[in-house]
């Protein structure tokens, strides 16, 4: 049994205090939890306002998305791009990436986001951008290999956050089990061990850390 990482009064009381999502973003949560098998990975209001809150901060010229599912996380990362800015989002499963490009058609920051389909490791390579800002939220067992990918490719003060850190609190378990709940906490200590970055881990949602390249 997982161990329960934020209690639900926490979680429910976040959610009053958090500015709603906009008409768009609440279509798009709506109709991926009412009709998707894998619901739970979407990201929910407080996440997706952190995201939008922290684009808009740094106002990104280039944004690295690993894992668009159904776009949402994608939508209030665009919001915060430089008026000449591009987001590249990058998904795996076509179903997934078809619902995606739907809703971006249907976003005013659409024209900003390139989807592309297919493996991550593969197209990462041909993206030839520095990153003010990279999110990650794919295959967990592939996060170290993603991290050591766009490290080297981050702009100057260019951030990486990656999701589901807590992997549902399983990596709060005395003895951590299941291949997904291994491969991160063995990213977490990766990161920590990393003497190029300094991060902070959140405990937003399922976790996120946030992670700075340290000035050369």
């Amino acid at each position: 049994m997982s161990v329960p990482f934020i209690i639900d009064k926490a979680i429910s009381y976040s959610d009053v205090f958090t500015t709603s999502a906009d008409p768009l973003l609440q279509i798009i949560l709506d109709e991926t939890r009412a009709a998707h098998p894998k619901a739970h990975m979407l990201s929910g209001e407080v996440q997706g306002q952190f995201l939008n809150i922290l684009s808009c901060i740094k106002c990104p010229m280039h944004i690295l998305e690993i894992g668009t599912f159904t776009g949402y996380s994608a939508l209030c990362l665009a919001k915060g791009l430089d008026l000449n800015g591009k987001l590249h989002t990058i998904e795996n499963r076509t179903e997934d990436a078809e619902k995606a490009a739907r809703y971006f058609a249907k976003s005013l920051d659409g024209h900003k986001i390139e989807l592309h389909v297919g493996d991550a490791k593969e197209i990462i390579p041909t993206l030839h951008f520095a990153w003010d800002m990279v999110f990650i939220d794919a295959d967990k067992t592939g996060y170290i290999e993603y991290y050591e990918m766009v490290v080297p490719l981050l702009a100057k003060g260019g951030i990486i956050i990656a999701d589901n850190v807590l992997f549902h609190g399983e990596v709060l378990e005395d003895t951590i089990s299941g291949k997904n709940a291994m491969a991160i906490h063995a990213f977490n200590e990766h990161v920590k061990n990393d003497p190029r970055t300094t991060q902070v881990l959140l405990t937003i949602r399922d976790g996120m850390l946030l992670i700075q390249r340290n000035e050369q």
